[in-house]
């Protein structure tokens, strides 16, 4: 039988819980001045770290959505010249999709916010993991 919770782990959870959503919320708010929506920032992240042109299907994969869903999103980034398409013929799933210059320049400067706040709230979440 598992133990119970305490009422420090629950306080804990609830902390952690919290930082989670605040983190989502600059996160967000970053991808919005940036005019991207928090999908298309996930979006040109999941491209980048890819460690070669990623194709819809495994997108739509990485991102829970389907493929169609995820060939009207990298319409819309293609439209904003942030990625690019190497069309082929037959499936559209299987068509590899990568950054341009700007898109790369766009997620390195998103990237790098969201690194420095990690890197601020970092020594909070730890405190809260080993309180769990």
């Amino acid at each position: 039988m598992a133990r119970a919770i305490t009422e420090e782990e629950y306080r804990a959870l609830a902390g952690f819980r919290q930082e989670l959503r605040e983190f989502l919320s600059f996160s967000e708010t970053a991808a919005q001045d940036a005019g991207l929506t928090p999908q298309q920032h996930q979006a040109l992240l999941a491209i980048r770290a890819a460690p070669k042109a990623v194709l819809i299907g495994e997108l739509a994969r990485q991102l829970a959505l389907r493929p169609n869903s995820v060939t009207g999103l990298v319409d819309r980034l293609a439209k904003q010249g942030l990625v690019e398409r190497r069309e082929t013929e037959g499936d559209r799933r299987r068509v590899p999709v990568s950054l341009t210059s700007r898109g790369e320049e766009l997620i390195e400067n998103l990237a790098d916010a969201h690194r420095g706040e990690l890197r601020r709230i970092r020594p909070l979440l730890a405190n809260l993991l080993l309180r769990i």
